[in-house]
C-alpha cells in the first residue's frame, strides 16, 4: 500500500440557498469546474495527469443530474481523457469522494486523483430527488422493519436521549456564529476560497450565510421547527424504537441547525509515485478513512462510531487530535459527539461550522477537510479528524496529519 497525500484543497464561498443567494445564478457544473481550474492553476498542474475525478452530490436531478463529476470536467475544459463519477452518501458525500480517491491512490490503481463535491441548494431543492415520495422511499418492506423519521426528529431524539438542552444547543449555535464571524474578519478562509465571477461582472469571495446578529437572545426566541409535526405523528414512530425516552423534547430551530447554501470544493490527492513523477508538494497525509452504520431511527449518531474506528486505524487517541471538524448538521449531533468522546470544546470547529456557514450537502465533507488542513498549518498543529453524521444511520470520518 502506498501513502495518500493531500496536495491542495480549495472551495467556493458559500452562498445562501435561495433564489437571491449570491451563487444562485451559477450552474452547479460551473461551481465545480471553478474549483477544478483553481486546483490546476494553483499547483501548475497538467490536468491530464488526473486519473479520476470523484464528486459528492446528494440531489442528483435537474441541474445536478447525469453524473455531475463528468460534466464538471467538461465545464473546466479538462482533457477528454479525464474520467469522473459521482457519489451519494448523503451529507457525507464530499468526504466520501475524497476518501474514495485516497483509497484509489493508496492501492496503486492511480497516482493522482481529485475528490470533492457540490450542491446548489438554490437551484436543486433538498429532497428533489425523492419526487413525490417521502423519506421512507415508499417501500412497505422498509416501513415494516424500520421506524424511520426525518432527520430533524432524529436530532431532537438525540437531544432527549442524551440530555442535551435547548440552552446548550443555542449557546453552541451562538459560538458557531461568533467563531465564523471572527474567522471571516481575520481572513482565515482566504487561503482556500476561490472567487466566483458572476455574469454581471461582480465577484463573490465571502461566505454569505453567517449572521452575527444571531446571538443567544435571538436564538432562544426561535420556535422549534419539528415540534408541531413531531407531536402530531412523527414522534410516535421514533418512540417505537426508543420508548424509554417517554416524550421527545424538541430543541432544534432554524438557528441551531445547519444553513441551506450553495457551494463546491475540490481536494487534490496523490501517492508517492505521483508526487515524485509530477513534482507535487504534499501538505498532509491521510491516515485513515472510514464509514460506519448506525440505527436508522436515531440516525445521526455516526460521528462517534466513525471517529472511534478512524482513530483506531490511525493508531491515535482522542487526546492526540489537535483539531476536530464535526459537521454542524444539528447542534445536538456535535454536542453528543463531544460529550461521548470527551473532546474539549475548544478543539471543535474552531472557525465555526455549518450552523453559521451553511451545509452544501454534497460538498461539505470536502470543505471541512480543507478547513482543517488550513487551520493545522495556521496553528502549526499535527492531527485533525473530520467527521459527519449521515442520513439513513451512517457516519464517516477521516484523519489527516500535517506535513
Amino acid at each position: 500500500m502506498s501513502n495518500a497525500y493531500v496536495i491542495d484543497a480549495v472551495r467556493t464561498p458559500r452562498g445562501k440557498g435561495k433564489k437571491r443567494g449570491t451563487l444562485a445564478s451559477v450552474h452547479p457544473q460551473e461551481l465545480s469546474a471553478a474549483t477544478l481550474k483553481a486546483i490546476q492553476e494553483r499547483n501548475g498542474l497538467k490536468p491530464e495527469v488526473v486519473e479520476e475525478v470523484v464528486l459528492g452530490c446528494v440531489s442528483q436531478v435537474d441541474d445536478q443530474a447525469a453524473c455531475i463529476a463528468r460534466y464538471a470536467v467538461m465545464a473546466a475544459q479538462w482533457p477528454n481523457s479525464v474520467p469522473g463519477y459521482t457519489v451519494n452518501r448523503f451529507c457525507g458525500s464530499g468526504l466520501q469522494a475524497v476518501n474514495n480517491i485516497a483509497n484509489h491512490v493508496q492501492s496503486g490503481a492511480m497516482a493522482v486523483g481529485l475528490g470533492g463535491g457540490v450542491e446548489s441548494m438554490s437551484r436543486v431543492k433538498m429532497g428533489a430527488d425523492l419526487g413525490d415520495r417521502d423519506f421512507n422511499i415508499g417501500n412497505p418492506n422498509i416501513q415494516k422493519h424500520y421506524n424511520l423519521v426525518p432527520q430533524g426528529i432524529s436530532a431532537d431524539l438525540i437531544a432527549t436521549k442524551y440530555n442535551i438542552s435547548r440552552e446548550e444547543a443555542d449557546k453552541f449555535a451562538e459560538s458557531s456564529q461568533l467563531k465564523a464571524d471572527k474567522a471571516i474578519k481575520e481572513g482565515v478562509f482566504k487561503k482556500s476560497i476561490i472567487p466566483i465571477k458572476l455574469e454581471d461582472g461582480s465577484v463573490v469571495e465571502t461566505d454569505e450565510n453567517p449572521r452575527i446578529e444571531s446571538d443567544y437572545a435571538f436564538l432562544s426566541g426561535l420556535g422549534a421547527v419539528f415540534k408541531t409535526v413531531g407531536e402530531k405523528e412523527l414522534d410516535a414512530i421514533a418512540l417505537r424504537s426508543y420508548p424509554e425516552v417517554g416524550k421527545i423534547n424538541h430543541i432544534h430551530t432554524l438557528g441551531n441547525s445547519s444553513g441551506i447554501v450553495d457551494g463546491a470544493a475540490s481536494v487534490l490527492i496523490a501517492n508517492d509515485e505521483g508526487i515524485k513523477k509530477y513534482g507535487l508538494k504534499p501538505r498532509a497525509k491521510i491516515l485513515s478513512t472510514v464509514a460506519t452504520g448506525e440505527d436508522p431511527t436515531i440516525m445521526l449518531t455516526g460521528p462517534v462510531s466513525a471517529s472511534k474506528k478512524a482513530l483506531q486505524m490511525a493508531g491515535l487517541k482522542v487526546e492526540d487530535i489537535d483539531l476536530w471538524e464535526i459537521n454542524e448538521a444539528f447542534a445536538s449531533v456535535v454536542l453528543y459527539t463531544q460529550k461521548t468522546l470527551g473532546i474539549p470544546l475548544e478543539k471543535i470547529n474552531v472557525n465555526g461550522g455549518a450552523i453559521a456557514l451553511g451545509h452544501p450537502l454534497g460538498a461539505t465533507g470536502a470543505i471541512l477537510l480543507g478547513t482543517a488542513l488550513d487551520e493545522l498549518e495556521r496553528r502549526n498543529k499535527r492531527y485533525a479528524l473530520i467527521t459527519l453524521c449521515i442520513g439513513g444511520g451512517m457516519g464517516i470520518a477521516t484523519v489527516i496529519e500535517k506535513i
